[in-house]
């Protein structure tokens, strides 16, 4: 089976596929100086652009891991994940808080894996 990488550079690739399976790695915002809020929803649409560019969706999300750097954040930060997940298709999904992200301003980082 063959394995293709999308953007791929000397420390990382941004998504990886194998068989029929998509593998991103961690989305962050472009813009870390908004809130949660903010910040979560433009995780998922890089999310989303990472997935098309794959081949594929949300709504064949198999797993999802969010770090966010505190848990203060979760409820809001669900808030935008519930209204962005496919109705029916959530994915099985870690949240971990108190986690040190690349920037002291970033507030989340979600990575997903999806079917083909």
């Amino acid at each position: 089976m063959t394995v293709e990488r999308i953007e791929t550079n000397k420390r990382l690739s941004e998504a990886v596929i194998h068989g029929n399976t998509v593998y991103l790695c961690g989305q962050v915002a472009n813009d870390v100086k908004g809130d949660i809020k903010q910040q979560t929803r433009e995780v998922l649409e890089n999310i989303d652009k990472m997935l098309a560019r794959a081949g594929t969706d949300k709504s064949k999300l198999l797993t999802a891991t969010v770090y966010l750097k505190s848990m203060d954040d979760y409820k809001p930060m669900n808030e935008i994940w519930d209204a962005w997940t496919s109705p029916g298709a959530a994915p099985a999904r870690t949240c971990l808080g108190g986690v040190a992200l690349f920037s002291p301003a970033a507030l989340v980082e979600i990575t997903v894996s999806a079917a083909k």
